[in-house]
């Protein structure tokens, strides 16, 4: 068997071997095969990165907004070309189905389509007359170096949130995805160059704890902007932000989803089903608790179970595809397992036991079938703990009161859903939910490229979000000019 490649980073737009002598296995999900191996670069090679980076800053930040936008014109025409096998690398090397992995690269693309409208995107404000004879304009300029530190979960659309953006800003990039899933950040990074983006402007580099530290004290780094769980984004926000940064760090998430006794119950299963096993739960979106209210559970459990039972779980790079495939690791799929132990002794019920499932074809996959938990309560693990996986906990209220204060205990607030037709009850559950992304009536309420990922509470650490306008501000400083000028009137002679 052929010893997997060892990837590469691209430093000043060029592509090299690191030196480093450590290296993680990159996994193929679906079967349990090392298909590549990721080294953790480096605190030398990383400062490289950052000069390359350093060295192209003034050039790019000096081209015209429409010549940036322009390249990424291009690299949205590359995108599209490659579609498919941007997707087919998602699949390899993280597990998503064709379907989940399209919508991902497609989602990712969006934000490239929104960046391309930079021109329009950083313009002032003006103001004639503010006082007598004098006027005043704001405009926005980049930051300089920024960084992007991006999880397993989304190869392809985390880092679209972060780096098009930034680049279009008039920014240079440094890119360290996780070392679980670099293939397919590595063909992002070769088609931004095939575009035509200058030498420099964007860098890759591999690591894992000691090169998010070195990027988020790097003093010639500006801004990081990082995705990953909540533990992880604190230490990052408080590192980055402590040595001068500007700090967008989105983290993990609990998020319930409230169903009302009048809600349809097809409809509401079809979208948990959708949001707690979609992407095999590894998401930050993922409907990890169900509130049912008033034996709303009743009614929909049963009909939950009986279309879980026609849910195919196997591999996902290869016909017949799987409806759920894998999730990332061994070692992740051991915590998961953790986790549904730890269920079972806080005295939650198994309503469904995903670990039974058995993939004959793939017995070295990373695989766990949907699970359900009932008569969860507040005070487990499972369900104030992010657990990262396909498992589903049911909490039971008598009112839709008591489910909105089940939801703001958690201490996160990534997304809330309510599944009902009472319009007066999704009224006041979006008012008092305290949760930056709502959902009525929708299992995920991921937006789209123009509004911002807006999490709150311990799912988010900063002031502004990835993507939007806030995107465009967090990469961007305002500069404000007041200016009075005299003026003879030459035609009184």
């Amino acid at each position: 068997m052929p010893v997997p490649a060892t990837c590469r980073m691209n430093i000043g737009g060029k592509w090299i071997e690191s030196v480093a002598s450590t290296t993680e296995p990159v996994f193929n999900p679906s079967d349990g095969s090392i298909i590549a191996r990721t080294p953790l670069c480096e605190a030398s090679e990383i400062d490289q990165a950052v000069q390359a980076a350093k060295r192209a800053y003034p050039a790019w930040a000096e081209t015209p907004a429409v010549d940036r936008a322009r390249i990424l014109f291009r690299y949205t025409h590359l995108l599209e070309q490659h579609f498919e096998e941007l997707a087919q690398l998602v699949t390899r090397e993280h597990g998503k189905t064709p379907v989940e992995a399209r919508g991902s690269v497609r989602r990712g693309i969006e934000v490239v389509e929104f960046a391309c409208g930079i021109p329009s995107l950083m313009m002032g404000e003006s103001a004639e007359q503010i006082a007598s004879g004098i006027d005043c304009d704001s405009i926005r300029q980049p930051l300089g170096v920024c960084a992007g530190i991006t999880p397993f979960n989304f190869p392809a659309m985390v880092p679209m949130w972060m780096y098009p953006v930034a680049i279009a800003c008039g920014n240079t990039f440094v890119m360290k995805p996780s070392e679980k899933v670099p293939l397919t950040a590595i063909r992002l990074t070769e088609l931004l160059y095939e575009a035509g983006l200058p030498d420099g402007v964007m860098n890759l580099i591999h690591g894992g704890v000691d090169a998010v530290n070195a990027l988020c004290t790097h003093p010639d780094i500006a801004a990081v902007s990082f995705v990953g769980s909540s533990p992880v984004a604190k230490h990052v926000y408080t590192t980055a932000t402590s040595h001068g940064k500007r700090v967008q760090a989105a983290g993990g998430a609990k998020n319930f989803m409230v169903i009302l006794p009048d809600a349809d119950p097809a409809y509401t299963v079809e979208a948990l089903i959708g949001s707690a096993y979609g992407c095999a739960g590894e998401r930050c979106m993922a409907g990890s608790v169900a509130v049912a209210v008033d034996g709303a559970g009743d009614r929909v459990l049963p009909i939950l179970l009986e279309a879980l039972d026609d849910m195919k779980v196997g591999p996902t790079d290869r016909s017949p595809v799987s409806a759920m495939g894998p999730v990332v690791t061994r070692g992740h799929l051991d915590k998961v397992h953790g986790y549904i132990e730890q269920g079972l002794a806080a005295g939650a019920t198994l309503y469904r036991d995903g670990r039974t499932v058995r993939v004959p074809e793939a017995p070295e996959g990373f695989y766990l079938g949907p699970t359900i938990f009932d008569d969860a309560s507040t005070e487990m693990s499972i369900v104030r703990e992010e657990i990262f996986g396909p498992v589903l906990s049911v909490i039971r209220t008598g009112d839709l009161g008591a489910a909105i204060d089940a939801c703001n205990g958690s201490g996160f607030g990534n997304a809330a859903v309510l599944f009902t037709n009472d319009g007066g009850a999704a009224r006041e559950f979006r008012h008092r939910i305290s949760a930056g992304m709502v959902g009525i009536n929708v299992g995920v309420p991921a937006p789209m490229a123009f509004f911002p990922f807006s999490g709150w509470n311990n799912s988010f650490f900063g002031d502004l979000h990835v993507q939007g306008k806030e995107g465009i501000q967090f990469y961007t400083r305002q500069k404000v000019t007041m200016s009075r000028w005299s003026w003879k009137d030459h035609s009184r002679g």
